[in-house]
């Protein structure tokens, strides 16, 4: 009778240590913990796809707006932050509201900020119009919002009358209007 006694003493021991247990484990969190849980659960909200042979189309009204062709892209997607990475050579052509292809731009990489709308080229970037403008960068910045580029580094353009270079650049899509805030170099007035 003695040894049935601290058998059952001994499986109820470990049956009161784990009721214990779960009534303090289900207790409120202190806010390291909760920070970290949050940090924990953020991380794992974050979504990334690669591709290989990368094609992009942006729409607007129904017509295709922007092109980007790529090697290589990834995106994250991510609560506060959603963009793509594509590696090149990078191919981008803008048309126009008739479908023509207004301008066309080649670089090493792009970036695309889906929250913000903007493309961004990196690394010897090179812009053509079809009436016949460069431009050349290191850095330049698509908007679709105001369907502009612009660019804080040093540019130099080229048209088939004249070439301007400096830095601080903003100008339309198709080179056609721009203003250059630091001008360097030389020019004809007539």
């Amino acid at each position: 009778m003695r040894e049935t006694g601290i058998l059952a003493l001994r499986s109820i021991i470990p049956l009161f240590a784990i009721i214990i247990f779960l009534f303090t484990a289900c207790g409120e969190l202190s806010d390291f913990d909760t920070r970290q849980v949050q940090s924990t659960l953020n991380d794992s909200l974050t979504t990334t796809t690669e591709s290989w042979n990368v094609k992009m189309v942006l729409m607007k009204d129904g017509r295709s707006r922007i092109l980007i062709d790529g090697s290589y892209a990834i995106s994250y997607q991510m609560p506060e932050r959603k963009e793509t990475h594509i590696d090149g050579p990078v191919y981008v052509q803008l048309f126009d509201s008739t479908g023509a292809v207004e301008t066309e731009a080649w670089s090493k990489r792009a970036v695309y900020l889906d929250t913000k709308s903007e493309f961004e080229l990196f690394d010897s970037v090179r812009v053509q119009t079809s009436t016949n403008r460069e431009l050349y960068s290191d850095y330049l910045k698509w908007s679709e919002r105001t369907d502009r580029i612009t660019s804080p580094d040093f540019v130099t353009i080229i048209t088939p009358s004249d070439s301007i270079a400096g830095t601080g650049f903003d100008g339309l899509t198709d080179l056609s209007s721009y203003t250059i805030e630091q001008p360097r170099g030389r020019f004809l007035v007539d």
